[in-house]
């Protein structure tokens, strides 16, 4: 399968942050739709967790970022794979 390269460099903290952020809120927007367009209370309540478990991943990732010092490597990449 073929496999997406979203970045990997070498980025000064805030700007890591920054990134990070942006691409959380996309995961985020993402799920806020589906909620938008769903009936389905389970998968509603499912959604909603899962928005607040990546708002909670995000605050500590920052907080990790914040406290280091100089610049830092960040890599991410897509990966696709079948289901079996």
């Amino acid at each position: 399968m073929k496999n997406i390269q979203l970045f990997d460099g070498v980025f000064e903290p805030q700007e890591a942050i920054d990134l990070l952020t942006q691409m959380v809120q996309v995961k985020i927007k993402y799920h806020e739709a589906k909620i938008s367009s769903l009936s389905n209370e389970e998968d509603v309540k499912m959604r909603e967790k899962r928005i607040k478990l990546l708002q909670n991943e995000l605050f500590e990732l920052r907080d990790s970022i914040e406290k280091m010092s100089g610049k830092i490597n960040v890599s991410g990449e897509l990966t696709f794979n079948p289901l079996l």
